[in-house]
């Protein structure tokens, strides 16, 4: 069968010629400040903000796992998908000190908040992440993609990985480089579009050919509807121990996720993505004024509910159409001898549905959306990543420099982020587990960040000693972890002696060891401070909720209407909705 016909390659093709024309367009009126590089000068709407911030998000975890889950596992992973209330805390609790602060990055924050040392550590923390995470992620997924979806593709002797690789490096980092943050915002809002469309049709047209709701919900079964039911295999003991156990496994939503864990461990992980992390935050930081920067934050809540209908329940449907026998070239790839599902090729699920399910036409319409999410989700990388090198690390080195410097120095770093994109291929498809052991780093990661935003806000009293101990504390258990973690991960055969202290750490629920990171963090932080000289308030004005004044709560006040509520009461009555229903 092949994929792609003339129709489907115009569409693709028509896309590209679209998306080059919105970046020309966006950056029609540059005028190389530093803010209009980094931030868009300021100039950002509601919509945009909202739209950009979805698909910086929407990427490989999305396209592959998601779904891929959804094969597996029913509706289990929605609880991450449901955290777009973090988006709310981001809109009407950090909003108005980021806009107050008028900083351009995160690290930035921190420093006003606390001292330029923190600045320093965090931001040299999340440029190694970025490229450790985002970048390779992005790398793996757009040849992935492109090797699901286009495996006929190939130029002087690369396959389909090689050339998808490199196209969505290649195209992506032009873009980003020559424009900035307001070619990649624009781009994303319309790629946002283009993505939900085109998932939506899946969808729509996989209910179709399953024959509806109801059919998809007697051929799945109520287990794979259901929220909170624990997935614990028929002759495998349950158990509450953090640790993984032979023969028995923790009360969890599948094989790495316990429920105790996720029901603590994922909102810390969410509250540090969507409220502090420069990723998803430099787009708040471009709006034109504190009301935009909320709109567009509630925008983007409303877009983070979709997921659940584009992506695990496209998973489901092909599940039930391989299942059921309806669609034989899926029965062929996902169901064993066993009767059971394949995992591993589970991982599969929406390019499957793609192929075999959508007519000609839509599915160059689908495709262009699934490349609109690797780019999208590559963008955000490459730009937080140029943002922070040149505001955090150059402009302080050298403070006296030309504006004109600053972008052209922004556009190198983005080059530079190109290359080692480039760089990464090979060591993407050939580590054993890369995939996998990336997705963890996160959890290792967020705590102590989350800790030292939300603490330092809500209480005056942390300072910046406590600060840098909670950051230092946890970043050395974080690497701790994947230091233990990493030999059993990239090398076959590896394996630490049962019950041994490095065999515990090694097996204990990543969520579990995560939550730990946050409370020895946040201990560490109140003790350090208290035991040292509080911070001056008067340096602190309006960045924390006990030095803000007056005049700083009436601007805030000032900045939303009852409209502003409503949406934001509705957002968490359809979270509600769900949790209800999926239950």
């Amino acid at each position: 069968m092949q994929l792609l016909e003339t129709l489907d390659w115009f569409v693709i093709a028509f896309y590209f010629l679209l998306v080059a024309g919105i970046a020309i367009w966006s950056m029609r009126k540059r005028n190389d400040s530093a803010q209009d590089y980094f931030l868009a000068g300021k100039s950002l709407g509601w919509f945009v903000i909202g739209a950009s911030i979805f698909a910086s998000n929407i990427g490989s975890e999305h396209l592959v796992g998601l779904a891929g889950s959804g094969a597996t596992d029913g509706v289990a992973m929605a609880h991450y998908e449901l955290h777009a209330w973090c988006l709310l805390v981001l809109a009407w609790i950090l909003v108005p000190f980021y806009m107050r602060s008028k900083v351009f990055t995160m690290p930035e924050f921190l420093e006003r908040r606390f001292s330029p040392r923190a600045r320093t550590v965090l931001s040299a923390i999340s440029l190694v992440a970025y490229v450790l995470t985002k970048l390779a992620v992005g790398v793996y997924a757009g040849g992935m993609v492109f090797t699901s979806l286009l495996p006929e593709v190939t130029f002087m002797g690369f396959d389909s990985f090689w050339v998808g690789s490199v196209l969505i490096i290649l195209l992506t980092g032009l873009y980003t480089a020559v424009g900035g943050m307001k070619a990649v915002a624009y781009t994303e809002a319309f790629q946002t579009v283009v993505l939900i469309i085109g998932s939506a049709l899946v969808t729509i047209l996989g209910l179709q050919a399953i024959g509806g709701w109801s059919e998809l919900r007697a051929t799945v079964g109520d287990e794979m509807f259901n929220l909170w039911k624990p997935l614990v295999p028929e002759g495998v003991e349950g158990t509450w121990s953090p640790v993984k156990e032979t023969g028995r496994m923790a009360w969890y939503f599948n094989d790495n996720y316990p429920w105790v864990g996720m029901l603590f461990c994922a909102p810390i992980i969410g509250l540090w993505y969507w409220t502090t992390d420069q990723y998803i935050v430099q787009r708040v930081l471009g709006a034109r004024n504190e009301t935009e920067a909320r709109r567009g934050s509630i925008a983007a809540a409303f877009f983070k509910l979709f997921p659940v209908f584009i992506f695990i329940i496209p998973g489901m449907i092909c599940y039930a159409l391989a299942s059921s026998g309806k669609l034989p070239a899926l029965t062929d790839q996902l169901i064993g001898d066993d009767g059971e599902i394949i995992r591993d090729n589970a991982q599969q699920a929406f390019p499957l549905m793609v192929a075999h399910v959508l007519p000609v036409g839509i599915r160059g319409l689908v495709v262009a959306g699934l490349l609109a999410a690797l780019m999208s989700s590559l963008a955000g990388a490459f730009n937080a990543s140029s943002t922070l090198f040149t505001i955090d690390f150059y402009s302080r080195l050298r403070p006296n420099v030309p504006q004109r410097t600053l972008v052209w120095v922004g556009r190198f770093a983005t080059v530079v982020m190109i290359i080692i994109g480039l760089l990464w291929i090979p060591v993407i498809r050939g580590g054993r587990g890369l995939y996998d052991y990336l997705q963890g780093v996160q959890a290792y990661l967020a705590p102590p960040i989350a800790v030292v935003f939300f603490a330092g806000i809500f209480h005056k009293r942390l300072n910046s000693k406590g600060c840098l101990a909670a950051l230092y504390a946890g970043f050395f258990l974080g690497l701790l972890r994947l230091a233990i973690d990493t030999p059993v991960k990239l090398s076959e055969g590896f394996a630490y002696t049962e019950g041994s202290f490095l065999w515990i750490l090694n097996n204990m629920f990543f969520q579990y060891y995560s939550l730990i990171i946050f409370l020895i963090s946040l201990a560490v932080m109140f003790v350090v401070s208290y035991a040292t000289a509080p911070p001056s308030y008067a340096k602190i004005e309006g960045l924390t909720f006990g030095t803000v004044t007056e005049e700083h709560k009436e601007t805030s006040r000032a900045s939303w209407t009852r409209w502003d509520v409503i949406a934001s009461v509705g957002i968490i009555a359809l979270i509600l909705a769900a949790y209800i229903y999926f239950s």
